[in-house]
Parts: C-alpha cells; structure tokens; sequence
C-alpha cells in the first residue's frame, strides 16, 4: 500500500464555489475514484486556497492510469478546471505530489523487538 500527498492551489476567490461542489461530489465520481483503487481519500482546504490531498492505494500508476482513461474523471476534471490556479488543465494530472518524511507506524515498526 502506498499513501499519497498532493497539493492544489484554489483560487482564493474560488473557495465557496470549490466547498460548495465538493459538498455534493457527483455519485459516478465517487464510485469512479473508488473503482480506481483510491482509499482513505480526504481534502483538506487552507483558507489562502492551499488544498492537500490525501489517500492510499495499492498502485498509484493503475489508479492514474484509470482516472486518466475515465470519461466520468475527466467530465469531473472539467467542470472543477475554473476554480484552480494554474495552466487550466487537468488539476488531478497536475498536483504536486509531497514527498512522505515521516510515518508513525513504520517508524515505530523498525523499533519493534529492539532493545532500549
């Protein structure tokens, strides 16, 4: 399983509209990241606009991969494109994806059965 952190920046004049779509996510769409092999999926919105995805997946190319060929994805992509900052094109083909520099967990997991 791989965890997945991206950034987005809204428009800052864009931000009621962004939390007024993201409310009521269109049905298809979210069977569509689902279908994807998307999990744990959650977006988080600064007030600046400054917008941090988050999710798991077993394979982020296989999950690009089918957003990318999804007629639905790219509909969705389509009608959030006026709220981004940006060169208008697909924001999900676009984000830049952070680098992971620290997990609990698998921190914790390297120090199981060490001695203190």
């Amino acid at each position: 399983m791989t965890r997945v952190c991206f950034q987005l920046q809204v428009d800052p004049d864009r931000i009621d509209e962004y939390l007024r779509r993201h409310a009521a996510v269109w049905p298809e769409m979210l069977r569509e990241l689902e279908a994807s092999g998307r999990r744990n999926y959650s977006l988080f919105l600064r007030p600046d606009g400054l917008l941090i995805g988050y999710y798991e997946t077993d394979s982020v190319a296989d999950s690009d991969a089918h957003l990318a060929a999804s007629p639905v994805a790219a509909r969705w992509e389509r009608y959030m494109a006026d709220l981004f900052v940006g060169d208008g094109g697909r924001a999900d083909q676009n984000a830049t994806a952070l680098p992971e520099v620290f997990h609990l967990a698998d921190q914790l997991a390297q120090h199981e059965g060490a001695q203190p």
